[in-house]
């Protein structure tokens, strides 16, 4: 009766193996961000250009890269790698956009926000902006509203106050000129004190998405040091969905010709492997889930070779165990021995792996690191999986009465023990 449990019981781990790869690999693989290069979007490399004669920080190149995370999150751009490069330079990958070029060129705007007097004399800057909206006034047309904080309210007050009581209503120098990136957009006229530190940027706006997308520039702020744009490349979306269809054809093919090879040399072991390698899969992608990772062309490398990685562990083990059954081992003690003993040849190989991937991701940008991050999850999914689940699994294996035959094992030798 305990030997048909044993059997009922591994046909239930067998259904359940095959059944969570069905129901749970679709889920977890639509909730992976993927990157530039697999759904297309645009590649954009910034390059400080300071006054002449100074030098750029590395302080103003964390409030670049600050700024322009604020800028691409007005986007709506989901996933963006926006990082440092260099002592100079800052990359921005955005995937999925549907505009490129309206990406860039917002990307790549100063947006240093002046209100000045007639004779040029700098009022207040966007820096003390509170809020900055597009609306349609009552006019039908597209305008920005301004809120600035307490200390530009205070300085616009004083402005206006100044201007209303200084002069006459039909002065030229009773306005402020509303200045953005050196350029004058509008230069309204003052019709009395303005002491709640809300104005309004009106004309000149050809719709409602340019005034929307000027709001975004000022709420997200100016840039604190002037740049220019040195590398910008597009990937289309049917190039990228090229990539990623050949991606997965690489990895599927992989995986099959992988479970062909285990199941014909290792035979019912290999056959153990190849479902476990089910569960590998999704435990590699719970972790890119749990990261937030965005899958690119790289990552799928990694990914790609911790599959073949994850093989190696298993062959290892079950050249141990075959090892043991030649030398007249019991098939339970064979399994026990060939696990004990590749225990520390799998488990010093992956840490050495995880460690030169530590680096990687540690001094690498980009695809690199998303590199080094699936080839890292791959690995830890690899030891759960060969040296855990495997193990496990086989356990249960030997102990139902027909899978004991050792021709099963791709073992052929006669006369060995009799199995315990």
């Amino acid at each position: 009766m305990a030997k048909k449990t044993y059997a009922i019981q591994l046909l239930l781990v067998i259904g359940i193996i095959v059944a969570s790869g069905i129901f749970f690999y679709q889920p977890l693989l639509q909730q992976i961000g993927l990157g530039l290069d697999l759904q297309g979007g645009v590649h954009v490399v910034l390059e400080a250009d300071p006054d002449e004669g100074e030098s750029v920080t590395a302080e103003e190149m964390k409030q670049l890269q600050a700024v322009m995370r604020q800028r691409v999150d007005e986007l709506g751009v989901s996933e963006p790698i926006i990082q440092l490069s260099g002592n100079n330079r800052l990359v921005v990958e955005l995937a999925g956009i549907d505009d490129p070029e309206k990406a860039v060129e917002i990307i790549g705007k100063t947006a240093k926000l002046e209100f000045v007097t007639y004779d040029g004399d700098i009022i207040v800057t966007g820096d003390k902006l509170k809020e900055a909206k597009a609306i349609i006034n009552n006019d039908n047309q597209p305008e920005i509203t301004l809120e600035f904080d307490s200390e530009g309210a205070q300085l616009f007050a004083d402005a206006t106050s100044f201007l209303v009581s200084t002069y006459p209503s039909n002065d030229e120098r009773r306005v402020i000129g509303i200045v953005l990136d050196d350029e004058l957009l509008t230069m309204p006229y003052v019709k009395q004190s303005i002491g709640n530190g809300i104005a309004s940027i009106s004309g000149g706006f050809s719709s409602y998405e340019e005034a929307a997308d000027l709001a975004a520039l000022l709420r997200a702020g100016a840039l604190p040091i002037s740049t220019q744009i040195v590398e910008k490349r597009t990937v289309g979306p049917s190039l990228g969905s090229d990539s990623l269809e050949s991606s997965v054809s690489a990895i599927i093919v992989g995986f099959i010709l992988l479970g062909i090879f285990m199941v014909a040399i290792y035979r019912l072991p290999g056959f153990m492997a190849d479902l476990t390698l089910i569960i590998f899969a999704l435990l590699l992608l719970l972790g890119l889930v749990a990261v937030n990772a965005v899958l690119t062309l790289p990552g799928l490398a990694g990914i790609l070779l911790t599959v073949a990685m994850a093989a190696d562990a298993n062959i290892i083990i079950f050249e141990r165990i075959k090892d043991e059954l030649r030398n007249g081992k019991s098939l339970r003690a064979s399994v026990e021995a060939g696990f004990k003993r590749a225990f520390w040849t799998i488990f010093d190989s992956n840490v050495t792996t995880i460690i030169g991937a530590f680096v990687l991701f540690q001094f690498g940008t980009g695809s690199v690191r998303g590199f080094a991050l699936t080839l890292s999850l791959g690995i830890v999914a690899n030891m759960i999986t060969a040296l855990l689940l495997t193990k496990w699994v086989l356990r249960l294996v030997v102990k139902v009465p027909f899978l004991q035959n050792i021709a099963f094992y791709g073992v052929s030798k006669k006369g060995v023990n009799a199995i315990d």
